[in-house]
């Protein structure tokens, strides 16, 4: 199997059960020091397993600073507000919600990276944002709309905006020749101190949950929604650029949503049933123009 497909398969399935885990992680433990505790942890692990494999870990102050804002941009306030969010929508709309991507960092990448846009791959795109809105009809549409949507929907398009930017910052690393995995080893560390710093700052408190749910949520998240996840899909964006990367997340709604289905009694709906059809109309458009390029 093609390498680009593996590195497309892996992250979406993870992280399309990712969402429904970070449920564990809320409760006890403030949503902010989880984080820190799921990248510092990451981090660490990252770190040691470069230098116990003899990387090359020696880069310019410059480069640390690019890294330093992967891991507060990415790995940092992205996740903050993913948990936040959490607390007040269901994890397969916030999923749903990340299928934009493609939007966004095409944009962002004309922008900040000087890459053309893909037409093609925003008319397939044009997909995914319609299935997105199907999904999200009852809300829109305030059949259940509520206060704690509009902030649950705000916080989420925030962490979206945000997320595009550490692709983006990702993507300008691995041009200038910074590995993935150094680059993740060193962002995840700094995402964590960086989240570590702002909990300190708003007095948030350093408790921590013993129950096996969340050692194992957060264990989970660390190895398989951080480090393997992010590993595959930014070695994807180094290699077919962040545009195309993002459609290893398009998928990511449907696997969320059937779970959200069995374990958060989130209610499919006609809408919300022809929203995924339009999104896996959306991939299966963007698989076919990746088909025609040879760099994929």
């Amino acid at each position: 199997m093609n390498k680009n497909l593996w590195l497309f398969i892996i992250p979406a399935l993870i992280w399309g059960s990712t969402w429904f885990t970070i449920k564990f992680q809320l409760g006890i433990v403030d949503p902010l020091v989880s984080v820190v505790y799921r990248y510092l942890l990451a981090g660490t692990l990252m770190l040691s397993f470069c230098f116990l494999t003899k990387k090359k870990m020696s880069f310019s102050f410059r480069d640390h600073g690019f890294m330093a804002l992967q891991g507060f941009l990415l790995f940092g306030v992205n996740y903050w507000l993913v948990y936040e969010a959490e607390v007040y929508l269901a994890s397969g709309l916030i999923a749903v919600a990340y299928s934009t991507l493609v939007f966004l960092n095409s944009g962002f990448g004309a922008i900040f990276l000087k890459r053309p846009i893909n037409k093609s791959i925003l008319m397939a795109a044009l997909f995914g944002l319609s299935g997105t809105i199907l999904i999200f009809s009852n809300e829109f549409l305030g059949l259940t709309f509520s206060q704690e949507t509009i902030v649950g929907t705000t916080i989420t398009v925030l962490s979206v905006v945000i997320a595009s930017l550490g692709n983006i910052t990702s993507a300008r690393n691995s041009a200038n020749n910074i590995p993935v995995i150094q680059a993740n080893a060193y962002g995840m560390l700094y995402g964590g101190i960086w989240m570590g710093l702002l909990a300190l700052i708003l007095d948030r408190p350093f408790s921590f949950d013993p129950s096996t749910s969340y050692i194992i949520s957060l264990l989970y998240l660390t190895v398989f929604g951080s480090i393997i996840a992010f590993g595959t899909y930014l070695t994807l964006i180094s290699r077919v650029g962040a545009d195309k990367a993002a459609y290893a997340l398009v998928i990511i709604p449907v696997i969320a949503i059937g779970i959200s289905s069995i374990f958060e009694s989130y209610q499919m709906t006609l809408y919300a049933a022809l929203g995924v059809v339009l999104i896996l109309i959306g991939n299966v458009l963007a698989i076919r123009q990746k088909k025609k390029e040879p760099a994929l």
